[in-house]
């Protein structure tokens, strides 16, 4: 019988090879591009926000499967969320990344199966990437007029 580890372990596998929101927005309310230099991993996210609702979401790059499948898990998790929500789970996100508390699965979701890359210090930015990405984007982003619709 396959243990907790296991499970995660095909989880992340499965978001890798099957990702969800994958592509790109056409007139994204904001764009953000983001890499992780240390090994190459490069992301372009877009994010359609309407009454400060996360109503869509996309993702495009390359990268290592722990990257790609984080960025995955976190498109997920933020669809239909407030922004100030989502700004939450990204710096739930972060601190379980970084050791500081225990993952919270209603919180995460599915990306509760990347809390043991905190084991492995150079790949946290792999798992980090798209999240602090998303961050960037919603406290930085330049909002295009369609935000004020």
């Amino acid at each position: 019988m396959p243990g907790l580890d296991d499970l995660y372990q095909q989880l992340i596998l499965d978001h890798y090879r099957r990702p969800r929101h994958r592509g790109t927005l056409s007139e994204p309310t904001i764009e953000v591009d983001q890499q992780n230099p240390l090994c190459g991993d490069e992301l372009h996210i877009t994010v359609r926000i309407v009454d400060d609702q996360i109503t869509e979401i996309a993702h495009a790059g390359e990268g290592c499967s722990i990257s790609q499948s984080s960025a995955s898990m976190m498109s997920d998790a933020v669809v239909g969320h407030s922004v100030a929500d989502a700004l939450a789970m990204i710096e739930h996100f972060r601190r379980v990344m970084h050791g500081e508390i225990v993952a919270d699965e209603t919180i995460l979701g599915d990306a509760i199966a990347l809390e043991g890359v905190a084991k492995y210090p150079v790949r946290i930015k792999c798992a980090l990437l798209s999240w602090m990405a998303l961050k960037d984007g919603l406290i930085n982003g330049t909002p295009t007029a369609q935000e004020d619709q």
